[in-house]
């Protein structure tokens, strides 16, 4: 018994070992960011490579000071703020409402167009990109809010999450609603959102995650500064002379900060979320 209470401990020690050899790999080029934006630019390649790295010398904030003088980052921002929100929530609303009309309710040719869902999981954006983007021509979207937002507001994953979660809910409870007169756009609102939470959490932060660093598209449709995410603006800027590394990565620190503030403050609820999801289903 000791020999094998030995050997459990072992194993348990190097996984947590591993995990930490890992997160630090993960962590470091994170850490390097953050440590640079601070930092002086002569000092931000010329001790790359070394421990000295991640030593804040003679730190400031003029670097990010650089930032807002040089390009406008507010307005990227507020763009990137603007863009992400709208197809978070209308994502939340659209996808939830086409999950339940799958999980729940039945009409013909349900089982064949939910297929056709699942199948969408496999296909790149970049397969369709090009034909999207000249049917956003075609509707004189281009340089606008709304060709970045309505082409991402259906998702085939967060409806099949939402799906998932909408079968391990007993249908007695439904049942009962429907007893007290209750239709169906009532029992969605009023019983099955409330009991869905985790789902939503879980949708909510991974659409979050996705679409705030999207790239590829924004810099297909958008011309203008008017319209400009954080993405496109910290390509253009690292291209922008004088090229001011200090400058690039304080840029960079504050597109990452608020992922990282969202991860960090509903970590939790993602982890229960996701095990709550089916993702086992």
């Amino acid at each position: 018994m000791k020999t094998g209470t030995a050997s459990s401990r072992l194993a348990l020690v190097a996984s947590y070992a591993i995990l930490l050899v890992c997160a630090a790999l993960f962590f470091l080029p994170v850490a390097f960011m953050i440590v640079a934006s601070f930092k002086p630019d002569d000092l931000v390649l010329g001790e790359a490579g070394t421990w000295r790295a991640l030593v804040p010398t003679d730190a400031s904030l003029s670097n990010y000071a650089d930032v807002f003088e040089r390009v406008n980052f507010a307005r990227y921002f507020m763009n990137s703020v603007v863009i992400t929100g709208a197809i978070v929530t209308a994502g939340l609303l659209v996808n939830s409402m086409v999950a339940y009309a799958f999980a729940r309710m039945r009409w013909r040719g349900r089982k064949l167009l939910f297929g056709f869902v699942l199948a969408l999981l496999i296909l790149p954006f970049e397969a369709i990109a090009v034909p999207l983007f000249y049917q956003m021509i075609e509707f004189g979207w281009r340089n606008s809010y709304q060709v970045q937002i309505v082409p991402f507001i259906a998702n085939a994953f967060s409806i099949y999450l939402f799906y998932s979660f909408f079968l391990q809910i007993p249908r007695e409870m439904e049942e009962a609603a429907a007893i007290d007169g209750a239709g169906s756009w009532r029992t969605f609102f009023t019983l099955i959102v409330p009991l869905a939470k985790p789902a939503f959490a879980t949708v909510a932060i991974l659409s979050f995650l996705m679409h705030w660093g999207n790239y590829l598209w924004p810099l297909m449709v958008v011309d203008y500064e008017t319209y400009r995410p954080l993405p496109v603006g910290l390509a253009e800027f690292q291209t922008l002379p004088p090229i001011q590394w200090g400058d690039i990565m304080a840029f960079g620190v504050m597109m990452v900060l608020p992922v990282l503030v969202v991860f960090l403050v509903f970590q939790k609820g993602f982890v229960r979320g996701v095990a709550a999801s089916g993702m086992k289903h």
